[in-house]
């Protein structure tokens, strides 16, 4: 097989990185390296990139800001896509922003008030980038992307465009992107309020966050979505597991819907900790957990025994 790597790098401009380690650039801080970690410098060069790795027949993942992302512990092949945070750039008309996939979420209500806009109060708390927010269609119990999102630009090796929310199939903690699509940014439409107000409703939240999440340790945010009309920390704490532990990682004894990463943990044990949580709320309350955790890279099939609906692991987060 030819050098893929050595004419990655002649045909695409940016920062390009071999074995780069991911475990830093996810939340809760596991997983190993990438064959090639790929910051295009401008759309140009995320073209070049996206008809590359068709070409050559690479395997091309994305990653956001690595929250709700589980990388391998034998790391990820081919190329790993970071996007710049201020990829390809952003606008702003009326009571609608452009703004790109690669910021992070507080670039939203950031911009947002400098405009003197409201109704994305809820987007404040969530880590990661705006992008991977889109791919989630994260959200909190005061609303979610697919509230306030209006269009998205999606770029492939065919080229790039915007398309309408409507056509992402937009459901609870689910975006369905098209096969090799990367999003490049996202309009938002937002309301004229009281900013002053917002900002106070956002720091609100925040604390409730910092007194009732933990966030002193690296973890996803939330391995499970909630059962409709139950809460999944709930149930994984009435099957005795809230603080749980298995080598470095366990179930946080602040919120025990959170893995938190005690330092050197693997993904090994962050899936052992899933599987066994999935098992024991099934098996004694009788109810099925959905995990919200993006799988990425190469895992060991009988660490993956039990999570078979997650699917193959995933290239978006």
């Amino acid at each position: 097989m030819k050098d893929w790597r050595s004419e990655i790098e002649r045909v695409v401009r940016g920062e390009l990185v071999r074995d780069a380690p991911l475990a830093p650039r996810t939340a809760i801080r596991v997983g190993g390296p990438a064959d090639l970690l790929v910051r295009p410098a401008d759309p140009d060069a995320l073209a070049a990139l996206l008809q590359a790795v068709r070409r050559l027949g690479v395997p091309l993942a994305v990653l956001g800001g690595g929250a709700n992302t589980l990388v391998a512990d034998a790391g990820v092949r081919g190329v790993v896509l970071k996007l710049p945070q201020d990829f390809p750039g952003e606008s702003s008309a009326g009571e609608a922003l452009v703004l790109a996939a690669g910021a992070p979420t507080s670039r939203l209500p950031a911009r947002a008030h400098e405009l003197g806009l409201v109704g994305m109060e809820f987007v404040a708390g969530i880590p990661g980038t705006l992008g991977g927010c889109v791919a989630m269609n994260a959200g909190t119990r005061r609303g979610e992307m697919k509230d306030i999102v209006t269009r998205v630009e999606l770029a492939t090796a065919d080229g790039a465009g915007f398309v309408p929310a409507a056509a992402l199939g937009f459901a609870y903690r689910t975006c369905r992107l098209p096969p090799g699509a990367v999003v490049t940014r996202l309009e938002v439409r937002l309301r004229r309020g009281d900013v002053a107000e917002s900002a106070a409703r956002i720091a609100a939240d925040r604390e409730q966050r910092r007194r009732t999440q933990p966030l002193d340790r690296p973890t996803f945010g939330s391995t499970f979505r909630n059962p409709e009309g139950d809460f999944a920390g709930r149930l994984v704490e009435a099957v005795g597991l809230k603080g749980h532990r298995v080598g470095n990682a366990t179930w946080s004894t602040v919120h025990a819907n959170f893995v938190t990463n005690l330092g050197g943990a693997t993904a090994r044990d962050v899936l052992a900790l899933v599987k066994l949580a999935r098992a024991l709320v099934k098996e004694r309350l009788g109810i099925r957990l959905e995990a919200e955790v993006r799988l990425l890279g190469e895992f060991l099939a009988e660490d993956l025994v039990g999570l078979e609906d997650l699917g193959a692991p995933t290239g978006v987060s």
